[in-house]
């Protein structure tokens, strides 16, 4: 593992101690939190890849290690040593999707760790094949977001477009997964959210335009298939598909299906994944299968609805979004619970009443009012359970009692939120393009 500190990051954490001068106890949450991922998760590998570990389990998710790093990002735009740790990262994640597409988390080797004895079709370098939209997603948007950042291009040249067919042609079948998807899962003697029913297939849907997720952002099993947020997630990465094919590729063809699939998608949100609530007026639901069913919640982890302009697929201002917004900020939201040290959303995957840290950054980092980015800031520092660490979920009432101690995506989003904090945001995200707005103001 890596342990000295770039210069780069130092001169982050210094920022942030000039920006909150007389704040010790979050200029030590800060610093440890934005190292963590750097100190303790990143293994620079002999082919020029970098394997990141989740934190307390040691496979790589295509999805947390894109969140982890990407704070990292502000500083690889004058540091080519960080910067090519990072395109590591890319390396290897476009790496692992070519092995399967529909696998979201990965052993460094082929080892053969991890869950093995899954009835899918499992490979000794899968540590687990639980298949999420957003783990295609996420290495997409990093991939953009890195070449907004430095300008570098060569690993788009080598590899994006056999990465961006793959997952255009995943999505695609999973377009009418009831005909012809053949991904199957299922995890035996576990609790319902950790397989799926149908001897494997998933819930019943029927063709919307959107793309099937077998499970959400949070490795549970998605009630309805439809899963709405990682749908937003896809519409938002397939428009950066579709600028590098055009702007770095000179690929007219691909740049086409990209957004050919980013309008088939986006239709079918709209049509399907909305409703007219009695009380908070036109709002998304989480989850549908097209067919009137739906779910009506948000789960902490990202992709969520609440990260729906954080994202980019609406604007932070956007009428639909502040209804739901509202909602999922509201007893209604059957995983938002309130408590003596912070109110939140928390999420099935963890115990009743624990809060997460990430929701409480996304919920941060996409409020309007000065007011309320003071009151998310302040329930950081009253809920690290003395560690200054960022966790999975905490107690409302006892954030001492908290799940994962070592949780590295929960650090980067505290990390994230901070940084906005202090006007900085990485270079192509709907946050920098917000923060500028503001600040143009």
């Amino acid at each position: 593992m890596t342990t000295a500190i770039p210069k780069s990051l130092q001169k982050l954490i210094q920022h942030v101690k000039d920006f909150f001068p007389e704040d010790e106890k979050l200029q030590q949450m800060f610093e440890q939190c934005f190292v963590n991922t750097y100190t303790t998760t990143m293994k620079k590998l002999a082919d020029g890849k970098t394997f990141v570990v989740t934190g307390d389990i040691p496979a790589m998710w295509l999805r947390d290690s894109a969140a982890q790093v990407r704070p990292y990002l502000l500083a690889a735009e004058e540091d080519e040593e960080l910067a090519d740790l990072l395109e590591g990262v890319i390396r290897q994640q476009f790496a692992f999707i070519m092995h399967d597409p529909y696998a979201n988390a990965f052993n460094e080797t082929e080892n053969g760790r991890g869950h093995q004895t899954d009835c899918t079709d499992m490979t000794p370098h899968i540590w687990e094949r639980k298949y999420e939209i957003d783990s295609l997603c996420y290495p997409i948007q990093l991939a953009y977001l890195f070449w907004k950042s430095t300008g570098r291009t060569k690993y788009i040249q080598e590899t994006f477009k056999e990465v961006c067919e793959t997952v255009i042609e995943v999505w695609r079948t999973e377009q009418d997964h009831e005909n012809k998807s053949s991904y199957r899962f299922e995890r035996a003697d576990v609790r319902q959210s950790d397989t799926l029913i149908r001897q494997g297939k998933g819930g019943r849907v029927i063709p919307t335009g959107m793309t099937w997720s077998a499970f959400r952002p949070s490795d549970d099993a998605c009630t309805y298939g439809y899963l709405v947020p990682a749908n937003m997630f896809a519409v938002v990465v397939l428009g950066y598909a579709a600028e590098i094919s055009g702007e770095v590729l000179n690929d007219a063809s691909l740049k086409e299906e990209c957004l050919k699939l980013q309008k088939e998608i986006k239709q079918g949100i709209e049509q399907y994944a909305k409703l007219e609530h009695p009380i908070y007026g036109e709002m998304y639901v989480y989850e549908t299968d097209g067919e009137g069913r739906v779910h009506l919640m948000d789960d902490a982890n990202v992709p969520s609805l609440l990260a729906a302009p954080y994202l980019g697929y609406q604007h932070f201002d956007d009428t639909t979004y502040l209804n739901t917004r509202n909602f999922l900020l509201s007893r209604d939201n059957p995983y938002y619970y309130e408590g003596k040290f912070a109110n939140g959303i928390g999420s099935p995957h963890t115990p009743d009443h624990y809060i997460w840290h990430i929701a409480l950054a996304i919920q941060g980092m996409t409020a309007a009012s000065a007011e309320e980015k003071q009151q998310i800031l302040a329930s950081f520092k009253n809920t690290d359970g003395g560690t200054n660490f960022m966790h999975e979920g905490f107690n409302a009432d006892c954030p001492e009692e908290f799940t994962r101690d070592w949780f590295a995506w929960a650090n980067t989003m505290f990390s994230e939120f901070v940084l906005s904090l202090t006007g900085k945001a990485v270079k192509g995200s709907p946050l920098y393009h917000q923060l500028q707005r503001h600040i143009t103001k």
